[in-house]
């Protein structure tokens, strides 16, 4: 599960035998959530309001490199980095 970025302690990972829509994964202080890409929406988890903000934040932001690499891990070649949350 390759790591694309890492803010404020929340790490975001994206598999690459992943289904269904496209989506990535969030983790922080041991909680999770899997977030979609389209509209940020929390798709499964329970991220504390704290993190989920920031992630829906940093998504945002980002909206078309999370795409350009859910079609690279589509693909199973190597993901590209995305810039943190600052």
């Amino acid at each position: 599960m390759p790591e694309i970025s890492r803010f404020f302690g929340i790490v975001i990972t994206m598999y690459y035998a992943d289904h269904s829509r496209p989506h990535f994964h969030a983790k922080y202080g041991g909680r999770r959530g899997s977030v979609a890409i389209a509209d940020g929406r929390i798709l499964s988890g329970d991220l504390s309001g704290r993190a989920r903000a920031l992630v829906v934040e940093w998504a945002a932001l980002h909206r078309d490199e999370l795409m350009a690499n859910w079609k690279l891990a589509r693909q199973r070649k190597p993901l590209t980095r995305i810039d943190p949350l600052e």
